[in-house]
């Protein structure tokens, strides 16, 4: 590509040690010449490929800006397979900044987000699928989100999206010779072998679909409500997964009037946790606000915990909360093991059999644990599996792989139909133009452009 060269800061702004302001573009090296000085103040004419150059930054007017590492590292051999120079500076707001300036002075222009890796794309470095790992990767929170982005980085969702693509081709090839030859036989094509293929690819790519609930949970985490009445012990649950009093716990009922979100890192996954207002009949104004807030969140959630006080009588308004289980993945504690029992746990047992029941003492970390078991057993089998799996963690990849299959159902119906494959082919060569919008072989450019949008300048 011949493109303008383009300069970023690369490094979070702040105090730190190194900062590093990247360049990308066939005028890198001349512009850094300009501005790079040995020790003995000297210009540079020429630099060694991939060695680390010690020296100043001057400015215009061969003022000192920073003392530097300065690295030049020549095309194709790199990240965007254009010329590159990094340029190592100390940290903080002002070194970089200047240098950045210096940049765009002498004739680079500013990139725009994520235009380093773009161009990475562009210039078949790396295909659709991988550049997006790239900014997965810088927001993964968990060691098992991370691993996964690294999976894609490495082109397992590229490797499985060609071999289906390649089955798609072998599908459609079989139905261009039908349109175009057949009709010079006396017999129609068998049909037969065109639905067992269809069959084969319609199984990949629900495997890939299912995939996906997994691989969001390992990407954005399990949204987790923590609902149930005033002073039932959601706050002191909250603070006893996170190990510390992040939520006011007091004998005053409705002190959580809005919610606290905080995340956990259990077992490599990420649990955003939601404590909620205490849910209850309430003519205070604020508080019913904060109530139907609760509802909402538990409705929106992925996974709900419900806790009810056992030392005290189930009334209507525990019915109401237990309605809000209907149809959801739930975990109930009956809190409060410590106190005398009161409540009936049959009457719950008889109703949600189905939802993970669990006996606690929050004071006594009774329960904590075996809680915390069971949301993995209920979203991972217990165990979680990254290694050599394809986990289809982006939500735009999802999108085509079900516009693909069911282009690919529509084919098929409309075959079974007796409707000629010339009317049908349209459907699966849609099928085929949507699996290569995931790896970037057919996308439209605004469609990129918001791609990259997401990523931070400099990268």
């Amino acid at each position: 590509m011949a493109e303008k060269t383009i300069a970023a800061i690369s490094t979070a702004t702040g105090e730190a040690g190194i900062g590093i302001v990247r360049m990308s573009g066939e005028e890198s090296f001349d512009i850094a010449k300009k501005i790079f000085r040995k020790p003995n103040k000297q210009t540079v004419k020429d630099f060694q490929n991939r060695k680390l150059n010690y020296g100043y930054i001057f400015d215009n007017n061969e003022n000192m800006i920073d003392e530097v590492l300065l690295a030049f590292m020549k095309g194709p051999h790199t990240y965007t397979r254009e010329d590159i120079v990094e340029i190592y500076c100390h940290g903080g707001h002002i070194a970089v900044k200047k240098i950045l300036d210096l940049l765009l002075k002498n004739g680079a222009y500013m990139a725009d987000r994520g235009e380093f890796t773009k161009r990475a794309f562009l210039n078949g470095r790396l295909d659709l699928s991988q550049a997006e790992a790239v900014i997965d990767l810088i927001d993964a929170k968990t060691d098992k989100a991370y691993e996964a982005s690294l999976l894609q980085l490495k082109g397992s969702v590229a490797s499985k999206v060609k071999e289906i693509k390649t089955k798609m081709l072998d599908l459609m090839a079989r139905v261009e010779f039908s349109i175009n030859f057949m009709e010079d036989y006396e017999d129609d094509l068998p049909l037969d072998p065109l639905y067992e293929k269809s069959e084969n690819i319609l199984k990949d790519l629900n495997e890939l679909i299912n995939s996906s609930n997994q691989g969001r949970i390992l990407k954005d985490g399990i949204k987790t409500a923590i609902i149930g009445k005033p002073n039932v012990g959601k706050s002191s649950l909250l603070n006893a997964l996170l190990k510390e009093n992040r939520a006011i716990v007091t004998d005053v009922a409705g002190t959580t009037r809005d919610t606290i979100e905080e995340s956990l890192n259990l077992g490599g996954v990420s649990i955003n946790i939601i404590d909620t207002a205490g849910i209850r009949d309430t003519d205070d104004l604020v508080e019913s606000i904060g109530v139907e807030k609760s509802i909402q969140i538990a409705n929106s959630a992925d996974l709900v915990i419900a806790i009810f006080d056992m030392s005290r009588l189930l009334d209507n308004e525990d019915e109401k909360i237990l309605e809000l289980l209907n149809n959801k993945k739930s975990i109930i504690l009956l809190n409060k093991q410590d106190l005398e029992i009161k409540a009936d746990k049959k009457l719950i047992e008889n109703n949600f059999g189905n939802s993970t029941i669990i006996d606690m003492s929050i004071i006594e970390e009774k329960g904590i644990k075996e809680l915390e078991d069971s949301i993995l057993d209920m979203f991972f089998d217990g165990e979680i599996k990254v290694d050599n799996t394809v986990l289809i963690t982006n939500i735009r990849h999802r999108d085509l792989l079900v516009k693909a299959r069911d282009n690919i159902i529509s084919a098929v119906n409309d075959v079974k139909k007796g409707i000629p494959l010339d009317a049908v082919e349209i459907d699966f060569r849609n099928a085929f133009s949507q699996m290569g919008e995931i790896t970037g072989e057919t996308i439209e450019e605004d469609i990129l452009d918001k791609i990259f949008k997401d990523f931070c300048i400099g990268k």
